[in-house]
């Protein structure tokens, strides 16, 4: 019988719960304070701006469609996949990792489900290169899903080394 409930699932469910809500936050701050979708760009430093871009593909507007049901129903089972590596998972960090990724994959199908895309808002610039020498603009739920990727990476490494 498959679980669904285990004894880091408070964890990840939290840090889910975190970056959804932070990143539904920002972006109703952003399209509905600010109004970004009027003003398109404002320059915050040097090198970020905040612009309005809406993403028709998975991350970082790469695999753009117009078929946004089908990104939405990949992010519901993906995300119902991760929940159950989460109901298993015995490592907090693991817990945590994959907590962020649910959050963000959730936020950002939310989003293609109101709005029929993504939110897109922070772009980072230095004299003339732009972030990873791409043209990315990214949102809080792509962050959140980058550092969950990032510490799951991190800690297969470290496994690695302790065998």
């Amino acid at each position: 019988m498959t679980r669904l409930w285990g004894p880091l699932s408070t964890l990840g469910l939290a840090l889910a719960a975190l970056s959804f809500g932070l990143d539904q936050t920002v972006k109703y701050w952003l399209l509905h304070v600010i109004n970004m979708p009027e003003r398109k760009q404002l320059t915050i430093t040097p090198f970020f701006d905040l612009v309005m871009a809406w993403n028709h593909g998975v991350s970082y507007g790469l695999l753009t469609t117009h078929t946004q049901g089908l990104l939405i129903g990949i992010s519901l089972l993906i995300t119902a996949v991760l929940w159950m590596w989460l109901s298993r998972s015995r490592r907090p960090l693991t817990a945590a990792a994959l907590g962020l990724i649910i959050g963000g994959a959730l936020s950002n199908a939310l989003d293609r489900a109101v709005h029929g895309s993504v939110a897109d808002f922070f772009y980072f610039h230095f004299e003339g290169l732009r972030f990873a020498l791409l043209n990315f603009v990214f949102n809080p739920a792509d962050v959140a899903i980058v550092a969950g990727v990032a510490l799951l990476l991190y800690e297969s490494l470290l496994e690695r080394q302790q065998d």
